[in-house]
């Protein structure tokens, strides 16, 4: 007899980890009950076959990652695990209305820190991290940018540790990546089970290209009655090139690098065979010290001569703004609750991670004592670069990280290793629970809004709690059950 894809590859242990699909019993929770009858009747190799398919699409289409630091930016496939992630409505307005409101606040505290400090002022956030941040940019004060919005698109990482429990883990709000792969794992379900979507009451995902275009419309200069809109890309060499490519094709607008543009009388254009054409909307994929090697870095061969006083003078949005870096700064991140309160004047919907701040004695001293429980990260860190899981850390490593982090102190955050939520995934000899986060996309311009889904990241590796794919972790599709 066939062994069902549904037996687990090993009886795991009891524990105070909440699985998504099973409860304490092993009873199936309700959102999963259908898709655990499909699921129940087939066996290991229709799943062996569906993994084979999904792997084999995934390296014809090119859907790729690079690895900085491995072999010098190698290319891989996205790793995609074929069990989806189900999210029941109310856990997804949940995570809709939270991150809403979070960026909503983060938005006017860029405003805020760009113009009048009142926060400061008022003493709600001290200005030493603010100020003397190097993502702070002071070339950007007293700019109004168009519609007040600086944050056009934010990934915010949201983890899940009980069925209403959900912490906000970190803010990507410089140039968040991820969504194409939100997109195309979506599309690789529906060509493997789409008989599962006849069944299954499932949100679609694929109008966010749409609802991103009219967003960057909406934000272009005024009196702009059709602008023109293009993706700026670094180039086939960053690790999100693919991304960059899929989006300006799905928006049905030019990718285009540093050197197809120029700027004119402060006005920015793009070079084409009909001759110049004038560009009123950047979607820009380039860190903003590589932006302008006028304005920031003159050895910059990625940017455009010129932009950033075409942008202070109004004529082209830059989306996301630049500056918004201070406010992804893990250091800004613990203050994003009081920032909701003061500036919205709620209670916030999402809670943040407890987090240490090693700038403060105290809190320095704790971590010290308490490495190998904790999990610390660098301030400017991204993409699970630079971090250190204590319990996962072997004597020499977390060695080492003290020595790093007694140096500059004030370069790293600490925060305890949270029971992340699991989802059942396929491990190739059978179905085990693995842990996940999820990436919501929140587009601002029109207005502030989400499709319904977002990237789910998984840890591969049996115990892990490192989900980025540049660490060895994978995708999944997303489903938000509609009501």
């Amino acid at each position: 007899m066939n062994k069902s894809a549904l037996e687990p590859e090993s009886a795991p242990p009891r524990s105070q980890i909440y699985n998504e699909m099973h409860d304490v019993d092993g009873s199936v929770r309700p959102h999963y009950e259908r898709y655990a009858a499909w699921l129940t009747d087939k066996p290991l190799e229709y799943m062996l076959q569906k993994q084979r398919e999904a792997d084999t699409l995934y390296t014809r289409l090119g859907i790729t990652f690079a690895v900085y630091g491995d072999g010098g930016g190698v290319e891989r496939s996205i790793p995609f695990d074929i069990i989806p992630r189900i999210l029941r409505p109310d856990a997804w307005k949940t995570i809709c209305d939270g991150t809403r409101q979070r960026v909503r606040a983060l938005n006017a505290f860029l405003r805020d820190v760009y113009h009048a400090q009142e926060i400061i002022k008022a003493g709600r956030v001290p200005a030493e991290p603010i100020l003397n941040n190097n993502l702070y940019r002071r070339e950007m004060c007293g700019f109004d940018v168009p519609g007040d919005v600086y944050i056009h698109i934010a990934g915010i990482d949201i983890v899940q540790t009980d069925r209403d429990r959900f912490y906000v883990l970190e803010d990507n709000l410089r140039t968040p990546s991820g969504v194409s792969y939100m997109l195309e794992n979506r599309r690789m379900m529906m060509r493997l089970v789409p008989e599962l979507f006849a069944r299954m009451a499932v949100a679609p995902v694929d109008h966010y290209p749409d609802v991103l275009l009219d967003n960057l419309r909406a934000v272009a200069p005024p009196g702009i009655m059709n602008p023109a809109v293009t993706v700026l890309t670094p180039g086939p060499y960053n690790s999100a090139y693919f991304e960059h490519a899929f989006l300006a094709q799905q928006m049905g607008v030019e990718l285009v690098e540093g050197q197809d543009l120029f700027v004119a009388n402060d006005v920015v254009y793009m070079r084409t065979t009909r001759g110049p054409q004038r560009v009123d909307v950047i979607y820009r994929r380039i860190d903003d010290d590589f932006l302008d090697p006028v304005a920031f870095r003159p050895d910059s061969v990625l940017g455009v001569p010129g932009l950033f006083s075409a942008y202070r003078t109004g004529s082209v949005t830059l989306a996301n703004a630049i500056g918004t870096g201070v406010a992804d700064d893990k250091s800004i991140y613990t203050y994003v609750p009081e920032m909701i309160r003061f500036y919205l004047g709620e209670n916030p919907i999402l809670s943040n991670v407890p987090t240490y701040r090693l700038g403060i004695p105290d809190d320095l001293q704790y971590t010290l004592e308490h490495l190998h429980e904790l999990v610390v990260k660098e301030v400017q860190g991204s993409g699970g670069y630079g971090m250190l899981v204590g319990p996962a850390a072997t004597l020499q490593e977390i060695a080492a990280y003290r020595e790093r982090i007694v140096a500059n102190p004030a370069s790293f955050i600490a925060q305890p290793t949270l029971a992340l939520s699991t989802c059942p995934t396929f491990c190739g000899s059978g179905i085990a629970p693995r842990h996940v986060d999820l990436r919501p996309y929140v587009l601002s311009g029109r207005s502030v809004t989400l499709v319904p889904g977002g990237l789910t990241r998984v840890a591969l590796r049996e115990g892990s709690l490192v989900v980025n794919s540049s660490q060895g972790g994978g995708t999944k599709d997303t489903w938000v059950l509609e009501e």
